[in-house]
């Protein structure tokens, strides 16, 4: 027999969607009271509609038997509404008043015809064996943005009705929701139905536990008491945490709530803001700082901490059967490993921390899509056969690595993610690798042929089935086609007979060890939570299950057992630090490696522990425990262990090349190598590890506090050495005194000098005379100059002389540039080179000789003219003269000229460019300008290639297109080039959706420079500006005043400085799906 809610969706039928007339956008609300006896009424909007009719008395009849409960009293609105997408619908409790809240509504405009959900199932390729149903579809659920499941088996679903679009950004207006659906006769499919909360705002993830539910409703992480578990808040929403950023954000922010086996609240975070986040009453000092990458929350100790830094926005994550933590990215790498403490490379900007130097790079040895394409055709042509191939696209949501029972063993332990583009489930298989892990792409699980087909989340019920949650839409998430609110599914997908599962709400603690060391992971871990949420010494029981985890932990033959009994006892709160030193012996590694996690969990390693780890460090030889070592070095404040703990782990040369276990040590020691120096160059000098001694040499180098005498040790160094080491080193010097001017040449350098100019490196000849200028060799600089002067050298080596030059600030080179000025191949150099060393007439002769340079020199001159005023003056008369072709100068350095701080200056820019007076014009009103302009028609009969001339004249200085060299601003290949609304409003109004790496600084200089562009490595020494020409290094007591814009780095009224035609030819470009030649 069918149950009643499940008669509500049945008996619908979708028959509206197949009787309606063409184009109607009728709909049905009803709007249901649960009165003192239960009695329903419905009143029907537009009951003309014969659809309407007809459902209305079927509807009448479901809802009388169908309990949803709230706080108070309960309000549903069903909505059956065609608009050409489908049938839509939607439940809406919201306090007293269902119109307190705007009622949701759609606003994608697609004319992609709605796929039904059975449609949808039916559409799917599985491998043999396998069963897809519909658990759940719109109007039970919709916009399902995250789910969960509680210890009773039950999905608990976050729907986000508030999801940013371009127009409005997040709706505040709407309400977001919590809502259970309940599968009660066990077929696959909902047929209970209640809505837990409904006064969200942001909401993108849900869990449950400790007696309540946890819910991210952007900026705050809430806690919603449900202490008798009767689906009813027990009050109102506890702030747990604060902080989280989402301004003017519209994607990319706070999401993903999942326990973890160490007992934490795991989430995640994009990469458009800096949250800082800490319970309420943290000061800023407390707040822990995340951008794109990975934080947890502990629900007992009520502390929060990154777990790792880095990618673009991860949408995703999982733990494997030895609790490894799996993240899931887009763009740029898809599969990552989070180790404590970790810094991944990013998509764009500067990672939090200064000094990391290098970056890891992702898990995966492979891409979901054909690199030789350029990924964002997949929006215009489809998916290629090579990159159906390799997975189907760049973007990626949910994360699941199965562990359950039921599904074939082919695929235990593999890694499931949702392939947006490709609309499949990928599929990865996970080994290990050197220190770490490495992920092969295996077959695509699930391709889905629906379009309209939004895979969000992915997670294991108990029972062995995967549900997917399908946001159902056919934007993405910059949703700038507007957002479909009133549909959304859930999928379930089996094979062979589904495990018995059981509610663990009231299982004794014997019964919970008993599923906690099973072999059905997903029940595994709701014991392991049910376990930490009812710890209590006072109980009877505890005593008893310590001493049975703890022999399980010792005397079992199985790894797995004794790792679970593991987490049980910490789980329990009764793990102790002794005991746990003892498991450094244990024969399988990953029991090691969970004995150092848990030992390091707190924000300090104590000293026992860490007396431990450095015995231990010396014999261990699996590289994953001697990472997780390295991960503790950031939790050992003394910088004497910290060194001596690194240096056991740096002797184990089989990891000299390993692309994490280096890294981590480097990330973990960095803090401390400027306090304690001296054991900072012994571990360099014994160091097997390579990055490690550049890295040491590096950091000290920079440190005004500490160089000199570092440098002495050093030099001294470098005469007890190898070939290799002395690269190593003299890369690490030279690094560190990138934008340094001047610097004592160490004691000594003359011998090691000497000595180095006999090596039989080529490279450390070349770096050691290199030093020798910033040392202030007077024969080291004559011989660069020669070199720089030499038409017989070669360009590079030219290039290199030029630049070591200008960065020792070596003024008498300024003749020689000046010389340089019309050579093809070095003219930018000496130019830019210019721009640092000053010269009285450089002004004067780069505008006299501004026609008679090459076009790239010409772009670097005006450059160099608009960091002075005294240049800019001559520069801005030189165009009113026709000295200066006004094309070379962009907006940036119109705006630059601005930031001189020079009225007359500016009063003559101004008088020279009259059209920058509008860019503060409505930009709303420019944009449907230009729309209405840029007709197909129009863009038709456009010129690419000129458009492409264009683009490198300017956007080119920042921006990558058709693999062209990256910039600081974001690669547009992938961005939505085809939606002419994104390319006009992100081209006339940039700052609109500024993330804060984007955010422009304005330094001047005590040399009279001013310096437009964004911060990115920093150090006590230098301050590096990232800068649409290229970064500049500018050593700190140079720099005068500093101010950040909220403007973007890319300015306003590009379009306002050119032709209509040029304009469309631009447009063209940047639109097209394939690079096109230059003219």
């Amino acid at each position: 027999m069918r149950s009643p809610s499940r008669s509500l969706t049945r008996d619908l039928d979708h028959s509206i969607l197949r009787d309606r007339p063409e184009g109607d956008h009728s709909w049905l609300a009803i709007e249901q009271e649960l009165g003192p006896q239960g009695r329903q009424e419905t009143t029907p909007s537009q009951d003309s509609h014969p659809s309407v009719k007809r459902i209305r008395c079927r509807l009448t009849q479901s809802l009388e038997q169908t309990e949803v409960r709230n706080t108070r009293k309960t309000w549903q609105l069903v909505g059956a509404c065609s608009l050409a997408l489908g049938l839509v619908g939607w439940g809406l409790a919201h306090g007293d008043d269902p119109a307190s809240a705007k009622t949701p509504y759609n606003s994608e405009g697609s004319t992609l015809p709605f796929t039904l959900p059975e449609d949808t199932v039916k559409g799917m390729t599985l491998p043999p064996g396998f069963r897809a149903q519909v658990f759940a579809a719109e109007p039970e659920v919709q916009q399902p943005i995250g789910i969960a499941f509680d210890s009773r088996g039950r999905l608990w679903v976050a729907e986000n009705y508030t999801y940013a679009e371009a127009a409005i950004n997040v709706d505040l207006a709407l309400n977001d929701r919590i809502i259970v659906l309940e599968d009660q006769d066990h077929d696959g499919k909902s047929d209970k139905r209640t809505v837990f909360w409904d006064q969200g705002k942001c909401i993108t993830s849900v869990e449950v536990g400790f007696d309540g539910v946890w819910v991210l409703d952007l900026p705050r992480l809430l806690f919603i008491p449900d202490r008798n578990h009767d689906d009813v808040p027990d009050g109102p929403p506890e702030v747990i945490l604060d902080g989280f950023e989402t301004g003017s954000l519209r994607h990319n922010f706070a999401n993903g709530l999942r326990w973890g086996p160490d007992g934490w609240l795991y989430g995640r975070h994009g990469i458009l803001a800096t949250s800082r986040i800490g319970v309420p009453t943290a000061t800023p000092q407390e707040r822990v700082a995340i951008n794109c990458g990975v934080w947890r929350f502990h629900p007992t100790r009520k502390t929060v901490e990154a777990v790792g830094h880095g990618t673009t926005n991860q949408w995703g994550m999982d733990w494997d059967e030895n609790g490894e933590l799996f993240v899931i990215n887009t763009v740029i790498g898809h599969l990552w490993h989070a180790v404590p403490g970790i810094h991944w490379q990013r998509m764009f900007g500067e990672d939090l921390r200064q000094n990391l130097y290098e970056l890891v790079p992702q898990t995966a040895d492979h891409f979901h899509w054909d690199t030789r394409e350029v990924w964002s055709d997949i929006r215009k042509i489809g998916v290629s056969p090579t990159t159906d191939a390799a997975g189907g696209g760049h973007a990626h949501s949910g994360f699941m690595i199965y562990q359950g029972n039921s599904w074939p063993k082919e695929y235990r332990n593999s890694a499931f993610t949702v392939n947006l583009h490709g609309h499949r489930i990928n599929r990865d298989t996970i080994e290990r690798h050197g220190a770490t892990f490495v992920a092969h792409h295996a077959p695509d699980f699930i391709k889905i042929a629906d379009p309209w087909f939004r895979g969000l989340d992915l997670l294991q019920h108990p029972d062995g089935s995967v549900y997917i949650a399908d946001w159902t839409d056919v934007g993405e998430c910059h949703e700038n086609d507007g957002v479909h609110r009133t549909s959304g599914r859930i999928y379930r997908i089996s094979s062979s007979t589904p495990n018995e599962t059981q509610s663990l709400d009231k299982a004794s603690l014997a019964e919970l060890v008993s599923i906690l060391v099973g072999s059905n992971e997903p029940e595994s871990r709701m014991a392991r939570r049910r376990l930490q949420q009812t710890a209590n010494p006072e109980v009877a029981e505890l005593a008893t299950i310590q001493s049975k985890l703890r022999d399980m932990a010792e005397a079992s033959d199985s790894p797995r057992v004794r790792l679970r009994a593991i987490w049980g006892l910490n789980s329990l709160g009764v793990i102790d630090e002794s005991w746990l030193i003892t498991r450094l012996g244990d024969q399988s590694e990953n029991v090691r490696a969970w004995a150092v996690r848990l030992l390091s969990d707190h924000p300090q390693v104590s000293p026992t522990a860490t007396a431990a780890f450095k015995q231990h460090a010396t014999k261990e030889t699996s590289g994953l425990v001697l990472t997780y070592l390295a991960s503790a070095l950031q939790k050992i404040s003394n910088a004497g262990d910290c060194l001596a703990l690194a240096a056991s782990i740096s002797q184990h040369r089989e990891f000299a090349d390993d692309r994490v276990l280096p890294l981590m040590v480097w990330y973990g020691i960095e803090p401390v190598v400027v306090s304690d120096p001296a054991a900072a160059l012994k571990l360099a000098s014994e160091t097997s590890f390579p990055k490690l001694r550049q890295f040491v040499a590096r950091r000290l180098s920079s440190a005004q506090s500490v160089r000199s005498r570092s440098l002495d040790e050093l030099s001294s160094m470098l005469l007890k050495t190898d070939s290799q080491a002395r690269k190593d080193i003299l890369t690490g010097i030279s690094r560190g005194f990138e934008g340094i001017r001047k610097v004592a040449a160490p004691h000594g350098w003359d011998v090691t000098a000497k000595a180095l100019a006999n090596d039989p490196s080529e490279d450390v000849q070349r770096i050691a005379k290199e030093l020798s200028v910033i040392f202030g060799d007077g024969h080291a600089i004559d011989q660069i100059k020669a070199l720089a002067a030499d038409d017989k050298a070669s360009i590079e080596a030219r290039q290199q002389a030029i630049h070591t030059l200008v960065e020792a600030r070596e003024e008498s080179v300024a003749p020689l540039l000046l010389n340089l000025l019309n050579h093809r191949e070095l003219g930018v150099a000496a130019v830019r080179g210019l721009a640092a060393v000053h010269h009285p007439d450089t002004g004067k002769l780069l505008v006299e000789r501004f026609s008679a340079l090459y076009p790239p020199t010409k772009f670097e001159a005006a450059n160099t003219l608009a960091s002075r005023a005294e240049f800019a003056l001559l520069m801005v008369q030189g165009v009113a003269d026709k000295k200066v072709d006004r094309q070379y100068i962009s907006p940036f350095l119109l705006r630059q000229m601005q930031t001189l701080g020079n009225d007359t200056l500016s009063k003559q820019v101004n008088e020279l460019w009259p059209e920058l007076k509008q860019l503060s014009a409505d930009k709303t009103k420019k944009i449907e300008a230009w729309k209405t302009k840029l007709t197909p028609e129009r863009l038709a009969a456009a010129n690419a290639s000129r458009g492409r001339v264009l683009f490198e004249a300017s956007c080119a200085k920042c921006h990558r297109l058709f693999g062209s060299p990256m910039g600081i601003g974001p690669d547009l290949t992938g961005a939505q080039r085809s939606n002419l609304h994104y390319v006009l409003e992100n081209t006339i109004d940039p700052s609109a959706t500024l993330g804060e790496a984007f955010k422009m600084t304005i330094a001047v200089l005590d040399d009279g420079r001013v310096i437009n562009g964004i911060v990115g490595a920093k150090n006590d020494s230098t301050t590096t500006f990232n800068t649409p020409t290229g970064p500049v290094v500018i050593e700190n007591d140079q720099i005068e005043e500093t101010r950040i814009s909220n403007l973007s780095i890319m300015p306003e009224g590009q379009l306002d400085l050119l032709k209509e035609d040029q304009v469309a030819d631009l447009v063209k470009y940047l639109q097209s799906p394939e690079q096109v030649p230059l003219p």
